[in-house]
Formats: structure tokens, C-alpha cells, sequence
């Protein structure tokens, strides 16, 4: 491989390491041991629909909760079809709140419109702090309390803690561990905190913790009513706000089983890969970008070039610090080049089904 051309590539992977090098180094930790007595009220906030699978562990680990002297949970059926409601019922606990949604009105997404009816929930208006989960989270009895001393020690006005993310069959254990890589490899994320900048802003839906006054101050989930990746827009619109956060790994506290089978998961990133770079245009750039520097060195380094193989180790060295940091799986350390691969097929499966009107996500036809 001529010089002309791997000079570039070197460049694209040494960046990428160092910036993995730096997140390693830097990003905020939410641990057990963080845990500290929590006076200000809080408002747990569970969205779920047909979850009959998660409904019982998700609740359980919430009223587990320690350090919290002013907690409620309030869960809202969003027309489940499944036993979900039945199973809502049968639990009786006085810190438990069950709510039933309303029709999704034109223009809103489900996942949007069940966090914005849960934020006008009694308890909701009069918290302090909001929480916001999916119902396939299970928590440490710690994890809200660390969470909230972690966001008020560093002066935050909300905090993502990214739970471990597990996995249930091969093809989730090669595509997973990519949800974390992908920006830990490529955003420099206390950089973007400290400097405010939208673009830069990270967040996982699975666990937000919000200040209410910040949240009511950009309009919540309202904002952002029509957004297929509504965590990463309400992280970016409260760094528009002037409000400071953003993500923190909580691997040690949380822990998350996304999808049950590959089919679930093909479809749920199907439902969200078409507008995970900001447009087609987007999508097929990061497309170019991640087979250029991700697929294409082992290519060349099985072609018998020992610079391919030098940039294959630079790759690789990447989504082995992902992995240690966040406790994934560390399979993509050397198998990376397979995973983008699928990742690819499962990007543009979303531009196909988009552009043919055919996204669905939990038997919901998607705008």
C-alpha cells in the first residue's frame, strides 16, 4: 500500500485512538460507592409498551431504590397488547403509580408522547428531579441516588448514566458493544460538556436523569414530539438551552437487555439507523467513513501488507478501550470488521424501509 494512501487512513485511525484514549481517561463514572442521601424530591418515570417480559424486574429495582427520601414511580401503559396492563394490576405498592395513555395525536412519535404524559403526572409536576427510563433497565439499588450525587457534585442539570448493555444471541453480541464505540471512539465528551456544544452533546434514553426546572425551561418531550432518536435531540436542545450534562458510564449500576432476539433488535435499528447521522446524505457518509476505516485495513492487511495490518491494530485498539470502559463484550476488539459489515446492511435496510414508508417499531407505523 502506497504511502499516499495509508498517510490519511493512519491519520483518521490515530485520531480516532486518541480521542478513545481521551473519553478512557475522562469520562465520568457513576459507581455504587457514589450513592449519597438524596433530599430532593424525584419522579421515576417509566414509559411502557407491550413489555410483559420486563415489566415486574424494572419495578422491582426501582422500589429497591436507597438513599432516596422523596421518591415516586409512576408507569404509563401506552396501549400495550400484550399482558402488560394485567401484570400492572396485580402489583400493589403505595409508591406505585400506573398511568393509561392517551391516542397518539398526528405529529408525535409513541416513545416522545409517553415521556411528555408522564412529565404532566402528579408527581412528575411536583419533583425536583426527573427520571426517565425504558422499562428493559434494571437498576442497582444505588443507581439514582449515585446518579443524582454525580450530576449535583459536577454542577450538572442532567446526566445520561449509560447502563452495561447485554446481549442475547451472537449477532447482538457483534452489534451491541458499536452503540458505545460509536461515539466514545469519535466525540471528545467532557470537551463537549464543558464547552456547551449541542452537537457534541451524547445521551441514552434507557436512563435520564433531568432537573424539572430545566426540563419544563425547553419545553420537554414536546420539543421534540417527532424525533426517532429522541434522547440524543432532548440532550441537544438542553445544551442549546445553556443547561450542562450529558452522558456518564454506569456500567457498575445499571444494566440494560435492549433487544430478546435478533429479530427485535434488526428491527429496532431499523426503526432508528435511517436518522442516527441527520439525513441520507449523512447516513451514507458515515457509511464511506466507517468502511474506509474499519473494513477496509484488514482487506488490505490480507492482501500482505504489514501497514494494513498497523492499521487494523489502530482500529482495533479502539473498540478494545470501548469495551474495557464499559464492560461490553470484547469480541469486536478483533472481529470488528464483521460487525461494521452488518452494521452497514442494517444502516441502509433503514434507508430502504424509510424511503418505502415501512418503518414500524412495537406495531406503530412510524411518520
Amino acid at each position: 500500500m502506497s504511502l499516499w494512501l495509508s498517510a490519511p487512513l493512519f491519520a483518521l485511525l490515530a485520531l480516532s485512538l486518541g480521542i478513545s484514549l481521551l473519553n478512557a481517561l475522562t469520562l465520568v463514572v457513576v459507581r455504587r460507592s457514589h450513592s449519597a442521601p438524596i433530599e430532593r424530591s424525584v419522579a421515576v418515570l417509566i414509559p411502557m409498551r407491550n413489555e410483559e417480559l420486563h415489566v415486574e424486574r424494572v419495578i422491582n429495582s426501582v422500589l429497591a431504590s436507597v438513599n432516596l427520601a422523596n421518591f415516586s414511580l409512576t408507569v404509563l401503559n401506552d396501549g400495550s397488547t400484550d399482558r402488560t396492563a394485567e401484570i400492572l394490576d396485580s402489583l400493589h405498592d403505595p409508591r406505585l403509580h400506573v398511568m393509561h395513555g392517551r391516542e397518539l395525536p398526528d405529529g408525535w412519535l409513541g416513545k416522545p408522547h409517553a415521556c411528555h404524559q408522564l412529565s404532566q403526572s402528579n408527581s412528575a409536576t411536583s419533583a425536583e428531579y426527573l427520571v426517565f427510563l425504558d422499562a428493559d433497565l434494571t437498576l442497582a439499588p444505588e443507581a439514582i441516588s449515585a446518579s443524582i450525587a454525580t450530576l449535583e457534585r459536577r454542577g450538572w442539570d442532567f446526566i445520561s448514566p449509560h447502563p452495561r448493555e447485554l446481549a442475547s444471541s451472537p449477532l447482538a453480541r457483534l452489534i451491541q458493544p458499536l452503540m458505545q464505540w460509536s461515539w466514545i471512539s469519535s466525540v471528545p465528551v467532557r470537551l463537549g460538556i464543558s464547552l456547551k456544544v449541542p452537537s457534541m452533546a451524547i445521551a441514552n434514553g434507557q436512563f435520564v436523569i433531568v432537573k424539572r426546572s430545566a426540563y419544563e425551561a425547553i419545553g420537554g418531550h414536546a420539543t421534540i414530539r417527532s424525533e426517532v432518536i429522541e434522547d440524543l435531540e432532548l440532550a441537544r436542545t438542553l445544551v442549546s438551552g445553556k443547561f450542562k450534562g450529558g452522558v456518564a458510564i454506569a456500567s457498575d449500576v445499571a444494566e440494560c437487555l435492549m433487544y430478546a432476539n435478533d429479530r427485535e433488535m434488526r428491527a429496532g435499528y431499523r426503526k432508528s439507523l435511517w436518522r442516527a447521522f441527520g439525513s441520507p446524505f449523512g447516513t451514507f457518509m458515515a457509511i464511506a467513513l466507517l468502511a474506509i476505516t474499519q473494513i477496509a485495513p484488514l482487506i488490505i492487511a490480507l492482501a500482505g501488507s504489514r501497514i494494513g495490518w498497523t492499521l487494523f491494530a489502530l482500529a482495533a485498539f479502539t473498540h478494545a478501550l470501548s469495551a474495557i470502559r464499559t464492560r461490553s463484550n470484547p469480541l469486536n476488539t478483533w472481529a470488528h470488521p464483521v460487525a461494521i459489515a452488518l452494521f452497514i446492511v442494517m444502516a441502509i435496510d433503514s434507508l430502504a424501509a424509510k424511503r418505502n414508508g415501512k418503518l414500524i417499531w412495537k406495531d406503530r407505523a412510524l411518520l
